[in-house]
């Protein structure tokens, strides 16, 4: 090996060999989902069935918020100068950070702190939630990961949290949120609901992955919805238009349900 050698745990290759974490990608193929792959890749080890099937929720659950979110008005404006769709796409995603997308990895923190402060000084989960809300006020903060401009009880919220409880996956971060948002009601005076970004910090929580990889998560859920708006621009709209963030009529598909 010369000096410059470096080595990778991730992707074994050579003639005719691909291995994934240790895995053939030929035998994965067929047998996992994208979900199980992306857990592989990224923590390491398979996932379990209902790990599995939570993982898939969260990507459904932010693959697509309309056409306002900053990341798809990036995506369409720059598609709409004739760009590739690479770069219209990438445009997208470096607009994900801590105010668009970036709330699950600080309300990951957040969730984390609170829980350790409550094991490390003997606190009840609701004394400690009353605790972090008090620090961040104290300091002219917003805890994150709670309240929506739009939604006053996110639909996707509520379906997340009934998958894990009844899949029995929930645990001290999905129980420090929710002694967070009932402490807000009662400080606040007014309920500021659990958004999913806090949602999916919690049970990210509880599925052990590491906050540095929380914006992934929402990143690999969004892209295939910035694509469609790239795409969408290219063929349904005039080149260099101007784009209103807000002033956007859906005329899509009328409401449908799964059979």
């Amino acid at each position: 090996m010369g000096d410059m050698n470096w080595s990778s745990a991730i992707t074994e290759i050579g003639p005719n060999v691909i291995r994934l974490r240790g895995y053939p990608v030929e035998e994965l193929m067929g047998r996992i989902g994208f979900a199980e792959a992306i857990h592989l890749a990224l923590l390491g080890e398979l996932p379990d069935p209902a790990t599995a099937t939570i993982l898939n929720a969260i990507f459904v659950s932010s693959v697509d918020h309309g056409t306002s979110p900053p990341s798809v008005l990036s995506t369409v404006t720059v598609a709409s100068t004739g760009a590739p769709l690479g770069a219209a796409v990438a445009a997208g995603i470096l607009s994900i950070s801590r105010f668009h997308g970036g709330a699950i990895e600080d309300s990951m923190k957040a969730i984390s702190e609170a829980v350790a402060a409550a094991k490390s000084k003997g606190l009840s989960f609701e004394d400690a939630a009353l605790a972090t809300f008090e620090s961040y006020k104290a300091r002219g903060a917003r805890l994150p990961g709670f309240g929506h401009r739009l939604h006053t009880k996110d639909p996707r919220t509520t379906r997340l949290l009934q998958m894990v409880d009844d899949l029995g996956k929930a645990k001290d971060g999905l129980a420090m949120a929710r002694a967070l948002e009932s402490t807000i009601a009662k400080e606040a005076g007014k309920p500021l609901p659990l958004n999913v970004d806090g949602a999916i910090a919690a049970v990210l929580l509880d599925l052990n992955v590491p906050p540095a990889l929380a914006n992934a998560f929402f990143m690999i859920a969004r892209l295939p919805g910035l694509v469609a708006h790239a795409n969408e621009e290219r063929t349904r709209q005039k080149p260099m238009r101007q784009i209103h963030p807000t002033d956007t009529t859906y005329d899509g598909p009328a409401l449908r349900h799964l059979k």
